[in-house]
């Protein structure tokens, strides 16, 4: 088996979708692969080779073409957050994270604020961060008490977001805080920016994976955010924030893919130049028949993401429905084929130099963020059978 896998094929893609997942795919091999296992190690988050995927139009995969993004959809971007993530799921998922923040203010902002902040966005000039975690606010988003008072032309803001993606590095926040009353109705959206007096960071958290990447708290004591920075309508904050996690499980879907899918190929490749008994691995049917159990199981997963995809950017009223199955598949398909792959290379499978272990360490985090998988289960159930 070559590299020439399902991950390549033309299946129910444009030529035009070829193309921009072939071009990903040769950004990744040539600008990420190459430095990952480095980055990995020195927990470094490669801001410059991030600002340069801007190129190839990164920096707003579907922010629309009118506020200057490349205007894509969802199918188009599952494409290139796998081709990226066979390189490096840690840098493939922030980059998923910026564009989140872009596509939420060119969706909900007004004209002043997408002038002020989608172009260096979109460019990669400035980075986004999405804060929406609390430390006793996970997956019931709606339980958040980050505070914002309203005080003349202000807002003053309290309260620390966790687990937050490039915070303390990126230069632009979407931060989510409570307006009004309990529940999701008195939640509202704000756009805070590096250096506003009283905003802070704690320190690099040490993580199992995704060490490409920092993940810090964000830290608001008093601080004060023009009321032009309210993102949207008062109370409209829930909504937005519950409108990106339809994509943003797609997205951390193929990531998994992609890591998945590097996983597999690197094993492939090990293989084939291994022997054991005087024969090479491949020969032996046993392993044989785990690659094809592994390929399968990648493949099943990239058809029911597809297929989410498609129905997003579709309309389709079943699209959380199909993104929680997409997510729940791609997440555990993608973890179960690295830790797979990491068997078929024995011993060496667990030294880092093999890439192998980095996978599986990147991976597991995508059964719990976007949604845990046990939240995707909820929501499959209550919207399969209409109870709960």
């Amino acid at each position: 088996m070559s590299r020439s896998t399902a991950a390549a094929l033309p299946f129910g893609l444009t030529e035009e979708q070829q193309t921009i997942s072939g071009m990903v795919r040769e950004f990744a091999d040539s600008e990420i692969a190459p430095h990952a296992l480095e980055w990995d190690a020195n927990h470094h988050f490669p801001v410059d080779v991030i600002k340069r995927s801007a190129d190839l139009g990164m920096g707003g995969i579907y922010v629309s073409e009118e506020a200057g993004g490349t205007g894509m959809g969802r199918m188009d971007a599952a494409l290139i957050f796998e081709a990226m993530s066979t390189a490096c799921p840690s840098v493939a998922a922030y980059i998923s994270i910026h564009n989140m923040v872009a596509w939420m203010i060119d969706k909900y902002g007004d004209a002043e604020q997408k002038e002020k902040y989608l172009s260096k966005l979109v460019s990669m000039d400035h980075l986004g961060s999405y804060c929406l975690t609390e430390p006793n606010a996970g997956s019931d988003a709606a339980a958040l008490r980050t505070s914002a008072r309203e005080d003349g032309d202000s807002y003053v803001l309290n309260g620390v977001k966790q687990f937050i993606s490039g915070a303390g590095t990126t230069e632009t926040y979407l931060v989510m805080a409570r307006s009004g009353q309990d529940g999701s109705r008195g939640i509202s959206a704000f756009i805070l920016e590096m250096g506003m007096e009283g905003l802070s960071f704690g320190p690099n958290e040490q993580k199992m994976g995704w060490r490409a990447q920092p993940t810090r708290q964000v830290i608001m004591e008093n601080v004060r955010v023009p009321k032009e920075n309210l993102l949207g309508e008062p109370g409209q904050g829930f909504k937005i924030a519950m409108s990106g996690l339809d994509g943003g499980r797609l997205n951390i879907g193929a990531c998994s893919l992609g890591g998945g899918q590097s996983a597999l190929e690197k094993a492939i490749d090990y293989m084939g130049e291994r022997q054991a008994f005087g024969t090479e691995l491949s020969a032996f049917q046993a392993l044989r028949f785990e690659v094809a159990e592994m390929q399968t199981k990648l493949e099943a997963a990239r058809s029911l993401l597809w297929r989410a995809a498609n129905a997003y950017d579709a309309g389709d009223p079943n699209t959380s429905l199909l993104s929680a199955m997409a997510k729940l598949t791609a997440t555990d398909s993608g973890f179960d084929v690295a830790n797979r792959a990491l068997q078929l290379h024995g011993g060496y499978g667990y030294l880092t130099e093999y890439g192998i272990e980095k996978l599986v360490r990147d991976l597991r985090v995508h059964q719990i963020l976007e949604g845990t998988n046990e939240i995707m289960r909820v929501i499959i159930s209550r919207k399969s059978t209409g109870v709960g």
